[in-house]
């Protein structure tokens, strides 16, 4: 099925927002490995809409990180000490969803998701006005 450049940006800032919404419930509930994934996954769908806006398409999420970081962070178009928290988030994740007795901080996840929903703003504030 196809479809059309704007929906597909639509449907992903969506996802981003439900997801930013389970990562919070998560925490609450003190489940920190998915709040981990969940703040990753929060930024990836807000950096997939982007890719999509910019007709950048990859099934990798490395690559997505690293055009993201390249055209984006690089370029000072996002600020630096939030773009890092997708880089951050990446790692957690990958940590959290493959190796073993990982234990993330309360305190470390709350500061990561409110600098992951000031990215998203940044993110989607870029693709509104592009």
């Amino acid at each position: 099925m196809q479809f059309d450049k704007n929906t597909l940006i639509d449907y992903r800032i969506k996802r981003c927002m439900e997801t930013i919404d389970e990562a919070e419930k998560a925490l609450a509930d003190d489940h920190l490995n998915l709040t981990a994934n969940r703040i990753y996954y929060s930024v990836f769908y807000a950096v997939s809409a982007l890719a999509v806006k910019y007709n950048f398409s990859t099934s990798k999420h490395s690559a997505l990180l690293s055009w993201f970081n390249k055209n984006f962070v690089k370029e000072d178009i996002i600020n630096k000490e939030l773009g890092k928290i997708y880089n951050k988030a990446f790692l957690n994740r990958m940590k959290g969803d493959y190796d073993d007795f990982v234990n993330f901080s309360e305190e470390s996840l709350n500061v990561d998701l409110n600098k992951m929903k000031k990215l998203v703003e940044q993110i989607i504030k870029i693709i509104k006005e592009s």
